[in-house]
């Protein structure tokens, strides 16, 4: 599988109404994020999901929004100001092998990032490191571009560095795999 980064452009292709209905971040994320956790939502984007975990972590959690591309990021600010949860939210940009920082978090999120990433591995390793040992990690691909040999592969990557498959939340368009620690 050969990766490739949206550009940054792209963003307002994907995050959009009808986006927002058939991935319903809250009722997708719903079941793992609560309110006063500390979230991390790995290849953000534009906001879609972090501006709504803003608003489930509440004035006591956080959510650590990691992006590539700091207009990604301008954005999500913008959007999240416009949301009223800005505060909640504190964006990071990454490199393209790093998330370059390593913070404790009770949840993370890759919804339709991982397959952008050229060396998936130091990244796993990463998000290994933040979560806490009850700390899931939500992997959401989309089907049109990542095969379920690719995906079978990058959940084999997974469990090398350190997790094991807790279930396979059902996602629209997408293969999926609710991670945790072993």
């Amino acid at each position: 599988m050969r990766a490739h980064v949206c550009p940054w452009w792209g963003g307002y292709f994907i995050d959009n109404r009808l986006r927002r209905w058939i991935h319903n971040p809250e009722r997708i994320l719903g079941p793992y994020v609560r309110s006063g956790a500390t979230v991390l939502d790995f290849g953000c984007g534009m906001g879609l999901f972090s501006i709504a975990m803003a608003n489930m972590v509440g004035p006591q959690g956080k959510v650590l929004a990691v992006d590539l591309q700091q207009k990604m990021l301008d954005v999500l600010m913008k959007r999240a100001a416009k949301a009223g949860v800005s505060q909640w939210i504190h964006p990071r940009r990454s490199e393209k092998d790093s998330l370059g920082f390593i913070e404790p978090v009770d949840f993370a999120l890759a919804f339709y990032s991982a397959h952008e990433v050229p060396d998936l591995r130091p990244i796993l390793v990463e998000i290994h490191q933040c979560l806490r040992g009850d700390g899931r990690f939500l992997v959401v691909e989309p089907k049109g571009h990542v095969g379920p040999k690719d995906f079978a592969a990058m959940l084999k990557l997974a469990e090398s560095v350190g997790f094991r498959i807790q279930e396979r939340p059902r996602v629209a368009l997408s293969r999926t795999a609710l991670l945790e620690k072993c």
